[in-house]
């Protein structure tokens, strides 16, 4: 896996300032982050509960973590004393278990929530509308800030259509944008340069640094 942080170096050249990168580490070795630690990198994004808990508990402890991967309303218990950011916030009910799990510590969490815009209906999220719902509530959720929003493109070489997704999650938050809702996480491997130029924050990049998943 080392080999590949290289590839750090020129996608930070090419961000331009404002943009946050997230090095997409699951299924990824502690080494494999280690490296890209060592070159800089302070956040990290991971998918499943046990393995972001494990990868916690093992590394430094100024790394923010992201969870980025569907999270079940009985793990999120486990993450909340320490995540740095939610990313996938794909329901109402999840996101009051995640507050009622940051009151019963007194701790703060932040979220974004997750929009469904791509074709494909097996991908998660909330429609845009839902979306709108929630951040009218958000004054119910003491122990949440909603930070922005979350999306993923449609799977395929149509960038007109990858244009569209990203077009379309970037009218909703500029909708909301504010001094505290400045999130829009946006833009993976294979699309992040599109998703940078329709005005995405933040970039979740894991096969283009580390190379190809065990």
């Amino acid at each position: 896996m080392t080999e590949q942080t290289p590839h750090i170096a020129p996608i930070r050249h090419a961000l331009p300032q404002g943009v946050t990168l997230v090095c997409v580490s699951k299924f990824h070795p502690e080494s494999a982050i280690m490296t890209a630690y060592e070159a800089g990198e302070r956040d990290f994004g991971e998918s499943h509960v046990q393995e972001l808990v494990r990868k916690y508990e093992a590394l430094p402890k100024d790394i923010r973590w992201h969870m980025i991967g569907h999270l079940q309303t009985n793990k999120v218990r486990a993450i909340v004393p320490f995540v740095h950011l939610i990313q996938s916030v794909d329901s109402l009910h999840l996101l009051q278990t995640i507050n009622a799990e940051a009151a019963r510590i007194h701790r703060i969490i932040d979220v974004l929530l997750e929009v469904h815009v791509a074709r494909e209906t097996t991908k998660t999220g909330l429609t845009p509308e839902e979306a709108e719902q929630i951040i009218s509530q958000s004054g119910d959720f003491p122990f949440v800030r909603i930070r922005g929003l979350m999306g993923m493109a449609t799977l395929t070489d149509d960038q007109s259509e990858i244009q569209r997704c990203f077009t379309l999650l970037h009218s909703l938050f500029l909708r909301h944008r504010s001094d505290l809702f400045d999130t829009l996480s946006m833009g993976m491997s294979d699309d992040w340069p599109l998703a940078v130029a329709e005005g995405s924050t933040m970039i979740r990049i894991g096969s283009a640094i580390f190379g190809s998943r065990n």
